[in-house]
């Protein structure tokens, strides 16, 4: 029978030493880190979570104006076939032996749709530009999660460092990172 045997890394038995000589020792900084780190931990999971909803309507809102310049591009393209024959229309008008009547009555019908379709194109390329205004607000307000969720990181970081290395200044650094991280996660939170 073979029998597995563990053999714990240095910082591993480091952690571990600290940890037992803080819980036997009632150690306040361990204590406290502890608590910040994960006090820390949850404000990065619910910035992380605001990170990945705001992309992903930056990019839903892409899509939408995507959309919505593909079907601006059709109205254009209706709108030239009819251009083309309204042409057409004014030209057979001079051809002698043809009812000149007729083709003018054709080519102003083809004028009036043309502009009901300029119209419809020009509507659309408008939803089209407010569609990526919407992406573009999404995605600035996406950076900001960003850039709150990597300030955490930072401060999670910093704080394990900091019970490992017992450092007062250390511990300020990583509050001050913290701090930061809460500043730009309202300000993502604030659409700013």
């Amino acid at each position: 029978m073979s029998e597995a045997f563990e053999v714990p890394s240095p910082h591993e038995q480091h952690v571990e030493h600290a940890t037992k000589n803080a819980h036997s020792h009632g150690d306040n900084f361990a204590s406290k880190i502890a608590v910040m780190t994960a006090i820390m931990a949850t404000i990065g999971a619910l910035l992380s979570y605001q990170a990945g909803s705001t992309e992903s309507e930056a990019a839903m809102d892409k899509n939408n104006a995507a959309i919505k310049k593909t079907e601006a591009s059709n109205q254009w393209n209706y709108y030239q076939a009819k251009s083309s024959r309204q042409n057409l229309s004014e030209l057979a008008i001079h051809i002698p032996g043809l009812d000149a009547a007729h083709y003018a009555a054709e080519a102003q019908r083809y004028k009036d749709q043309k502009e009901v379709v300029r119209i419809k194109a020009e509507a659309l390329e408008m939803e089209a530009r407010e569609w990526d205004e919407k992406s573009e607000l999404a995605l600035h307000q996406h950076h900001r999660w960003a850039q709150a969720m990597t300030a955490i990181q930072i401060a999670i970081s910093l704080a394990a460092i900091t019970l490992l290395t017992r450092k007062e200044w250390l511990k300020r650094v990583a509050y001050s990172a913290a701090g930061v991280s809460v500043v730009l996660g309202t300000l993502a939170w604030l659409h700013i």
